[in-house]
Parts: structure tokens; C-alpha cells; sequence
């Protein structure tokens, strides 16, 4: 579950920097060289973070770069000294600054220092105070030219150098978070130099906010400021009579403007206002236009206290141009900051909304950034992860495949599928800046109810609105609503046939822990409810005989009381569970609960873990739990439930990274682990027979990748591939489909499957309706029901079968000796070849000789040429036996025997002659 962090204000810290102590030295901020002007380590909502330094015009910045130190001491953290992060710059700008932008989570919270370093710079990861003394450790080749660290008041925790910005030090009783010098470039070493930043963003642009007492604005590549909107260069006054540059002129024909940092003056339309609170604090203008396509005629002015504007105002607006976004992207957002403005005329015409056309490349996309576009095509909704918590969807041509769910990682196919998938998408926001916006704005322009919601796979028309480039995304920002038309809805159970089904089902950390360092899932009672209903009610209405249970909480008691809770909402003890107890050491697990009534457990369960095979790494996959069940008929089928290690977290210390290749981390492990379960599944680990397993789960591995590949190479059959084909999705990432939750049939047990799908209650529906309460408002809280959909993130796959009863007749066979008797008894060598026949109303029979023996006399010899041939001595007296086994699939056995005698007289072989003329025409011998 993807869930950005939000810090309280008593966790924060900010960042960084080494002492000066053990290090040479060199020309720093206080003797005009490059300083850390600005930093932000954590913010109100996702951290914003960024760290800034300011170059004179006649300083060398290119080998610099700033080291965040480790200054936290025990615990989980990494050891004192360590270097976090190892952070490079752009070429400062024409006012001298440059800007790092990072993603949230870079800086960590706590005692931490920035270190501004030349010269040999240390690698990540590196330990420049090994004894742990508070000291840079000497001779390490490079030299400091500027630092500020913050310490948190922890037991034992180092700042390494500089200014030290500790709790209190500004008589705040909790350390900053973000900190600017102030005035803009003061340096003379001394915590004055440094007013701690805004929490809640203020001065950031976009973000609206009041300043308090004590606190600098939020100004990333702009001048640092006691005030909002911060105090930057005068670029003159507005004026409806003066000369404007065209917006053409400041976006240029590239994704970035040639006149970042310059003063301008642009009038236009305004085509997109979003100055209201919780909007982006700015609004868009278009003017007529440069007469050049490749350049937008549109741009984005921030201007969070400036003048009230409103769509159709005809607007004159003076600024700094710059670019919105990550410094040194290649791709950035071209706006104004304003520092005046005036309208010259209200109630314009606007513009004919440009029509953007997927696919469109970056350039296309470019050419349009900031003016008022329409998505002509009609659209398929695809993404929708951030609707809840940013108010964004994605948008594409049709529904996207996950490239290695349709080719193998690393192929040219794979790779041209991304390409192609993100040339055919693009994403609607909301126009607004906030978190968890209050009301959810449904697609259709009103607000989202759970009557008014929509699915993955509806389709959009008239998209229409501003096309801006923020946070690394091309989005279009809507005007008006798009017209909504449902393509997908919701569905009954899907029919699998067979009278006994099973059903894989990942829970999403149902936890009955709800404090503590390991808990997960629901945070309070109140949560707990409303997960635990959800999932009730999708268990019930799925009604199969068998669940497999993934992201449990492995504490023992957690499957108990969601088995409870299931049999109390059946008004029946309907289900019962397999009693495991904790098992594996992570905090989740995987769980059986059956029907009594319909199966019955046969023997005790099995677990796949890594003491049956080595490749199987416990610290890595949870337990594979196995457990063998027959119907009242005595057919049986043994349920394989596992979870393999996830592709989001990391398996370095393994040796297994993210290979780049679209598998993710840990696709080795995973693969080795796969390999691993069906080598051991073949050994028949519960004495029931192999070739009868249903391995369930979820096995983090889309259908392409070689985890599955290994699977099937050992003779499993991918039920959800056979019975649903290509287009087969159990979730949606990045808005994209695919499986990861799965139901593989053995050889054996492939016959009784009568169907295989999954059924679509969590991937196509907005986690807006789940249970988590976490980052919504109280409306959004009301959006609940205790129904099955998104009662997970992972869609429920549900399997029929109709289980063969146990095979108990004995194949057919009949032996046949030819020659049936030997003559004349001379003592020569003759040949027996031996026919034997079988046949079982269950399919294959093997047959195989038990015994060639010879009897009645000494002479009598029998040698074996082979299987059926046979070379014997026609001697008097003899009699030769031929005795052989047919077996069918299921054990039964069945043996036959026939004989060759030798004759010694003409009588004898008269009689024996009478003997097959009676068994073809009668008794005519008689």
C-alpha cells in the first residue's frame, strides 16, 4: 500500500552538515566562496525538500557537492558519521543560486548535518567518523566550504561542524524542520544567520499561507524572505499601456524558458484562475500568440496575495520569469512569479481550447504548456491511486497492460510498451494544491458520493481545461467537468463452475494489533470495524470452500477473530481455520479457512520455508502453507498458499537489486523461491499424492517474469492465462493491469478445474471508499460502506473444481505367451514373445514384468532379451512363466500370468491341438 508519511512537528529535524574538525579547509561563504543558502528537510503533509546554495558571480561551483551525515546515535539508525546522501547541483542561475529539488524522504528527520564540500567527495554510504567520536576522521580528501546541521536533543547524537541549529536554538522547543539565512546570504557563522522556515510551506509557490513570528518563507531558487509573498527583484510595475513581451518569447521552443531569472511584462487572457484557497495560488494567461507552434502562448502566474483575477480578465502582469519544478529536470514548468498586476479588460472571449491528441510526445505536450486545451478522444480512465489523497486520475486511449504481464522483462517489446503506454496517457487533476481536498471532485466536475463514483476502465469525453507541467507530471487542470460515462460496472461473483471452489484473497494487513512498532493496517477500533466489514462482506458474497488468506497479521489470533467475524455475519459456524499459530518470522503471513461442511483436512499442513530448500529465503518470502483437503467423495486437492517477496522493497543484501529490466527488486529471490516450490511440491510434502496442487497467492511476479516461468516449467498451469486470456488483472499500478495474484493447477488436478477469474472489487475502484481514515476529512470519511469493494488493493481469484473421487478399480490385463507350447522337446534354443495387454477406465496404465521363471526341469533354462521377448530351452518337462503388473495413475494394480510348456509326444500335442480347436469351433474333439 503506497502511503506518503505525514510528520508530526515534534519529529522533525532537517539536514545536515560535517564538522570542520580532521578536514582541510578552504575558501567558504564568509570568504565569498558558495554557501547553503536555504534547506528543507520536512514540511506539513509529504515533505517538500530541497537544499539551495548561492554562488558569486566569480566562484567555481562545478565540483561541489553537499554530503548529508548521519548524526543520530543507536537504535535503528545507521552508524554515527555515515553519508546519507550525496547531493549534486545545476549551474547556478544569473542571480547566482542553484537549486537541488529532492524527492520526500531524502533528508531524514533528526540529528543531521549538511556538509558543502571540494575536492574527493566520499560515496554514499561512507563512514567519515569511524570511532564515532563527533570528529571528521582525517585524510579523506576533501575539504569543507560551508555546513549547518540540526540536532534533535538526542542521547549521544553528533552534529560534524558549523552552525548548529539545535531545539530552542530560535526558542521554538523543537528543532527546524526547513531554515533560510536571512538576511539573504548572511554568513557570519552564527545561528542568527539562520531563521528556521515556514512549516506549513508558506512562501512555497502554489502554496497559500500566513507567516508567524520568528519564521522565513519557503523560497526554493528565489531570494529568502521575512515575508509573503517573499521580498525578490523589483521588476517594475504593471501597466495596460505599456510594452509586453509575447508568452511565446519567455516558453521558447524547448522545455525550458531563455528567460528564467529575467524581469518581464506579458498581457493576456486569463484562461484558468486558481488563486481561490487550496488552489496553486496563481492563475493561467494566454495571449493571441507568436505565430510559432513549437512555443505555448500560455503561462502560469503565481500570485498567491496579488490582484483577484477571474477567467475572461484581460490581464497585464510585470514578474520574474522562472521555471516551477525539480532544479535541472529536463523538463520543467515555465511561470511568472508576479510581482504586479493590472486588468485592462473583463468578460474576454476566450480562446478556442487547443486540441491535444494522444499519443503526444513531451515536445507536443510542450508546445501547449499553460493555454486552454480539450482531450478530444474519448478516454478510458486509468489510474487513480492519488484521486483520494492529490485529486488526480490518469487518462489514456484504453486500457494499458503492465509491460512484463504482456512480454518478458528486458525485451525490445517490454520496453516499447512503457514507451508506448506513457505516450497514450495523461493525467486531469483537481486545480488544487492541498491534500485530501474537501469536497472529492468526481470527474464529471461534482462531488464524488458513493452513488457518483467511478471505475478503472469508464470512459471520459470533453476533458477540458489548462495543460501545466507540476511535479513532474503533465496534467491537465480542468475548467468544467468531463462527461462521465460508466464502461465497467460492478459485477456479481464470477461463475467458475465446479462443486468445490477455492478462492485466494489478500486482506491488506488485517491486524488485531492495532499499536505498537509492528502494527499495521487499521490504526484505531474505529478503523479496525470498517476493514474487518469490507472484507466480511467480500468473503461471504465470494462464499467459496476453500480461503487462502494473504497479509495477515502472523500473531495467532488475527485469523481467529476474522474467521469469527465471518461465521457471526453467516449467523453459522460456516468456516472453520487451519490452526498454525505464528508462523515465519515476518509480521504478516499467509492463513487457511475451509468449509467443514464441504471439505475436510486430510493430515496435518506442510510449510515451504527455507529448511526444506535453501533457495527459499524466510527472511524474504512468508511461508508457503500447504494443506491437503478431500470432499465427501474422497477427491482430494492440497492448497498451496504463498507470498513472495515484494518488487517495492529492496533485497540488496542478497546480492539482488532492481536489474532495470521492469521485474523490479528482488526477482531472483522470488525466481529461486519459485523454482524451489516446485521441486519440493513434487516430493508430495503431504502424503496425498503430488500432481493435485492448487498453488494460490499472491506471488508478486507478473505472468511474464520467471518466477511464473519456473513454476510452469515444473508442471503448473496458470488457470487465470487458460481461462481469461491475455487481458488477465488481479491490480493496477501506475495504472497499468496485470496479475500478481494467482491460482496454479498441477498436472494432476488440471482436469478437474472447471473455471478461473478474478473478481474486480478492489484494482477498479478509488481507494477514496476504502476503510483507511488516515488522510481524509471527515466527508470523505462518510464515503464508507461495509460492501466488498476496496476491501483490498489485490483482487480476490476465485477457482471451481469438480475433484475426481478416488480411483479404486484395478486396470484390465491379460498375458499371451507365443508360442503357446514348445515341440518337439529337442533342447534347442527357442524364442517366447510375450503379449500383454492393459486397459484402465482412468487413462494411462504402465505395465511392467514382474517374473520369467522356469520349472520342472533341471535343464530348464530362461534368459530375458527384453521386456517381452525371451529366449527358453525346449526341453522335456519344462514349463516357462511370464508374470506381469499393470498399474493406473492411482495406484491399482493388477497381475497376470501366462505359461509355455514343452510337449514331448505327438498325443500331447494332439490334445493340445483339441484343446484350441474347442475354444474356436466347439467340442468337436470329443
Amino acid at each position: 500500500m503506497r502511503r506518503p508519511a505525514v510528520l508530526p512537528a515534534s519529529l522533525l529535524t532537517a539536514v545536515l552538515i560535517a564538522g570542520l574538525s580532521g578536514v582541510s579547509s578552504a575558501p567558504g561563504a564568509a570568504d565569498g566562496g558558495p554557501a547553503i543558502n536555504e534547506f528543507s528537510a520536512s514540511t506539513a503533509g509529504t515533505d517538500v525538500e530541497y537544499v539551495e546554495l548561492l554562488v558569486p558571480a566569480d566562484a567555481d561551483s562545478s565540483g561541489t557537492r553537499v554530503l548529508e551525515v548521519e548524526g543520530d546515535a543507536g537504535g535503528a539508525m545507521p552508524a554515527l558519521g555515515v553519508v546519507d546522501e550525496v547531493i549534486a547541483f545545476p549551474a547556478p542561475d544569473a542571480s547566482g543560486r542553484s537549486l537541488a529539488t529532492l524527492p520526500a524522504n531524502a533528508l531524514e528527520n533528526g540529528t543531521v548535518s549538511l556538509l558543502l564540500v571540494t575536492g574527493t567527495v566520499p560515496a554514499a554510504g561512507s563512514d567519515i567518523d569511524a570511532d564515532d567520536d563527533g570528529v571528521i576522521d582525517d585524510g579523506l580528501g576533501f575539504a569543507v566550504l560551508d555546513a549547518v546541521a540540526v540536532h534533535d536533543g538526542g542521547a549521544g547524537d553528533q552534529a560534524y561542524g558549523g552552525v548548529v541549529l539545535g531545539v530552542s536554538y530560535d526558542g521554538l522547543p523543537f528543532a527546524p524542520g526547513a531554515a533560510s539565512r536571512i538576511p539573504d546570504g548572511a554568513d557570519s557563522d552564527a545561528v542568527g544567520d539562520w531563521v528556521r522556515n515556514d512549516f506549513d510551506l508558506a512562501g512555497t509557490p502554489g502554496i497559500p499561507g500566513t507567516l508567524i513570528d520568528g519564521e522565513a518563507a519557503n523560497t526554493p531558487g528565489s531570494a529568502n524572505s521575512l515575508t509573503v509573498p517573499p521580498v525578490g527583484p523589483a521588476p517594475g510595475e504593471a501597466g495596460c499601456d505599456l510594452e509586453v513581451a509575447s508568452i511565446g518569447s519567455l516558453q521558447g521552443t524547448g522545455a525550458l524558458s531563455p528567460a528564467a531569472g529575467t524581469a518581464v511584462r506579458v498581457e493576456g487572457t486569463v484562461v484558468g484562475d486558481f488563486q481561490e484557497a487550496g488552489g496553486f495560488g496563481g492563475y493561467y494567461v494566454q495571449d493571441a500568440g507568436d505565430g510559432d507552434p513549437a512555443s505555448s502562448d500560455g503561462i502560469f502566474v503565481s500570485a498567491p496575495t496579488g490582484t483577484d483575477v477571474a477567467v475572461g480578465d484581460v490581464v497585464n502582469v510585470t514578474g520574474v520569469a522562472r521555471e516551477f519544478g525539480t532544479a535541472g529536470a529536463a523538463d520543467q514548468m515555465t511561470g511568472i512569479d508576479a510581482a504586479d498586476a493590472e486588468i485592462c479588460a473583463v468578460g474576454a472571449v476566450l480562446p478556442d481550447a487547443a486540441p491535444l491528441t494522444l499519443p503526444a510526445t513531451a515536445q507536443q505536450r510542450e508546445a501547449v504548456e499553460g493555454m486552454y486545451v480539450t482531450l478530444p478522444q474519448t478516454l478510458t480512465i486509468l489510474e487513480y491511486f492519488e484521486y483520494g489523497r492529490f485529486g488526480r486520475i490518469d487518462v489514456g486511449l484504453d486500457r494499458q497492460m503492465t509491460p512484463t504481464a504482456v512480454y518478458p522483462p528486458g525485451s525490445a517489446e517490454a520496453a516499447a510498451l512503457a514507451q508506448q503506454n506513457l505516450a497514450e496517457r495523461i493525467t486531469i487533476d483537481d486545480g488544487r494544491a492541498v491534500q485530501n481536498p474537501d469536497p472529492a471532485i468526481h470527474p464529471d466536475g461534482d462531488v464524488f458520493t458513493l452513488v457518483n463514483t467511478f471505475r478503472g476502465g469508464d470512459l471520459l469525453t470533453d476533458a477540458t481545461g489548462v495543460l501545466d507541467y507540476r511535479d513532474d507530471t503533465w496534467a491537465l487542470q480542468p475548467t468544467h467537468g468531463a462527461d462521465h460515462a460508466p464502461a465497467n460496472p460492478r459485477t456479481a461473483p464470477p461463475e467458475v463452475g465446479g462443486r468445490v471452489t477455492v478462492s485466494s484473497f489478500n486482506v491488506l494487513n488485517y491486524f488485531t494489533t492495532l499499536t505498537g512498532p509492528d502494527a499495521r493496517g487499521a490504526n484505531d477500533p474505529v478503523e479496525f470495524e470498517r476493514q474487518e466489514a469490507k472484507i466480511v462482506a467480500a468473503l461471504a458474497q465470494i462464499d467459496a470452500d476453500v480461503f487462502g488468506l494473504i497479509e495477515i497479521e502472523n500473531n495467532g489470533t488475527a485469523l481467529a477473530t476474522l474467521t469469527a467475524a465471518l461465521n457471526e455475519y453467516l449467523g453459522a459456524d460456516v468456516y472453520d481455520l487451519i490452526e498454525t499459530g505464528p508462523i515465519g518470522s515476518d509480521v504478516i503471513t499467509t492463513a487457511l479457512i475451509y468449509k467443514p461442511a464441504v471439505l475436510t483436512p486430510v493430515g496435518d499442513f506442510a510449510l515451504m520455508d527455507e529448511s526444506k530448500d535453501p533457495r527459499w529465503l524466510d527472511e524474504y518470502n512468508r511461508p508457503g502453507l500447504t494443506q491437503t483437503f478431500a470432499d465427501a467423495e474422497g477427491g482430494t486437492i492440497t492448497v498451496v498458499v504463498n507470498h513472495l517477496k515484494s518488487k517495492g522493497s529492496d533485497c540488496n543484501a542478497v546480492g539482488d537489486p532492481d536489474a532495470g529490466d521492469g521485474a523490479g527488486n528482488c526477482n531472483i529471490t522470488r525466481t529461486q523461491a519459485a523454482a524451489a516450490l516446485g521441486d519440493w511440491l513434487a516430493t508430495d510434502p503431504t502424503g496425498q499424492g503430488a500432481g493435485r496442487e492448487l498453488i494460490i497467492g499472491d506471488l508478486n511476479s507478473y505472468d511474464k517474469e520467471a518466477p511464473i516461468a519456473a513454476l510452469l516449467t515444473s508442471g503448473f498451469t496458470d488457470l487465470l492465462a487458460r481461462y481469461q486470456g491475455e487481458g488477465a488483472y488481479s491490480y493496477v499500478f501506475d495504472g497499468q493491469l496485470g496479475y500478481l495474484d494467482y491460482a496454479l493447477a498441477g498436472p494432476a488436478l488440471v482436469a478437474d478445474v472447471t473455471g478461473a477469474a478474478a473478481w474486480h472489487i478492489n484494482a477498479d475502484e478509488p481507494s477514496l471508499i476504502d476503510y483507511d481514515m488516515s488522510f481524509k476529512a471527515p466527508a470523505q470519511d462518510a464515503l464508507f460502506a461495509p460492501d466488498p469493494y476496496r476491501s483490498s488493493d489485490h483482487d480476490p481469484v476465485i477457482v471451481g473444481v469438480d475433484l475426481s473421487p478416488p480411483d479404486t478399480v484395478a486396470p484390465a490385463l491379460t498375458v499371451t505367451a507365443d508360442p503357446a507350447f514348445l515341440f518337439p522337446p529337442n533342447g534347442k534354443t527357442r524364442t517366447v514373445t510375450v503379449t500383454a495387454d492393459a486397459a484402465d477406465d482412468s487413462g494411462e496404465v504402465t505395465v511392467r514384468l514382474l517374473s520369467a521363471t522356469a520349472e520342472g526341469s533341471k535343464k530348464a533354462v530362461v534368459r530375458q532379451l527384453s521386456d517381452r521377448s525371451f529366449a527358453v530351452k525346449a526341453v522335456v518337462g519344462a514349463t516357462y512363466s511370464f508374470t506381469y503388473e499393470a498399474r493406473d495413475a492411482a495406484g491399482n494394480t493388477t497381475t497376470a500370468t501366462d505359461t509355455v510348456s514343452v510337449e514331448p509326444t505327438p498325443r500331447r500335442l494332439l490334445a493340445y491341438l483339441c484343446r484350441i480347436v474347442d475354444r474356436i469351433a466347439g467340442s468337436i474333439c470329443r
